[in-house]
């Protein structure tokens, strides 16, 4: 069967509010399977201002036009105006994507702090920033959850470590080629990588002539030749499910043309052999159309 994994990362209020019950109702006109990831501590995407001091951060904001797909309220959230809290705020929306029949599970705290600090943190506080969004995970659901994906694939030893003594079996924080043993400080974990594996609208808008028309022709090139484990595809509810909704509608039409099934992270472990997959170090690097370093599949061992 040719899947494609769609992972669905919620970084803001905005998203939550808008772009999830767009994509939640989208999905479920085609049918199709999806693992969303929560932001669910406070919304502080104005304090992302920072990264203008990054390489490349100029030119990936002037492609993407943030402030028309995030809107001004969101990109003063935790500056001049306060950081609301969207676990709280949208728990109702929280609940009734996972009884639309899709996967949730955690995105981070404070996406912000996460994607900012996290990989120069030690265990401390990489453990309380998880621990938090744990605890409001469960008193949102009422159960446990089961999988993690790490804001703007930010990562650090401990997190990779603490996902495994929280029990989770699968995780994606990572870019790459096929699910992974991720092996950290000379230890294979338990918890697998699914890592993405194509490019992300953000990463191709603007370049080589592509814009919200034709994105989607540059995504079903590289789905068309089929893989043993197929894709995994990540978008953005401030993006795929708002201004860049029919994009991914296109998208999904042309996947189902392809011979795609949408499926879910769970999904896809459930096809797997993990003690099986080949083990893989963990790394940072560049990738094209994004700024700073992100975590990957590193070299095998």
């Amino acid at each position: 069967m040719k899947t494609i994994v769609l992972k669905v990362d919620v970084d803001t209020l905005r998203g939550t509010q808008i772009g999830v019950p767009q994509l939640s109702a989208l999905f479920q006109r085609y049918q199709a399977h999806a693992t969303f990831l929560f932001s669910l501590g406070k919304d502080h995407t104005g304090r992302a201002i920072k990264r203008i001091f990054r390489p490349g951060f100029f030119q990936k904001v002037s492609r993407t036009s943030v402030v028309e797909h995030y809107g001004i309220r969101t990109l003063l959230n935790g500056t001049l105006l306060p950081g609301p809290d969207i676990g709280r705020r949208c728990a109702s929306i929280l609940r009734a994507t996972e009884a639309a029949g899709f996967e949730v599970g955690i995105h981070c705290w404070d996406h912000v702090r996460w994607q900012d600090h996290v990989v120069d943190a030690d265990a401390s506080w990489t453990r309380h920033e998880l621990n938090q969004a744990v605890k409001r995970f469960e008193e949102i659901f009422g159960h446990t959850v089961k999988t993690h994906g790490a804001a703007g694939w930010q990562m650090n030893a401990a997190a990779y470590e603490l996902e495994a003594k929280m029990g989770l079996h699968y995780a994606s924080d990572t870019r790459g080629d096929y699910p992974f043993q991720p092996v950290v400080n000379d230890a294979v974990l338990s918890c697998i990588q699914m890592p993405t594996t194509l490019p992300t609208l953000d990463e191709l808008l603007g370049l080589n002539d592509t814009t919200p028309e034709n994105v989607h022709e540059r995504l079903l090139a590289a789905t068309e030749e089929e893989r043993e484990y197929g894709h995994v595809f990540t978008l953005h509810a401030e993006l795929e499910g708002m201004k860049l909704l029919p994009a991914m509608e296109r998208m999904l039409q042309g996947w189902i043309a392809q011979g795609y099934q949408f499926i879910s992270m769970e999904e896809l472990y459930q096809r797997l052999h993990p003690s099986t997959l080949p083990k893989h170090q963990v790394a940072m690097h560049e990738l094209p159309g994004r700024s700073g370093l992100l975590a990957v599949q590193g070299v095998a061992v």
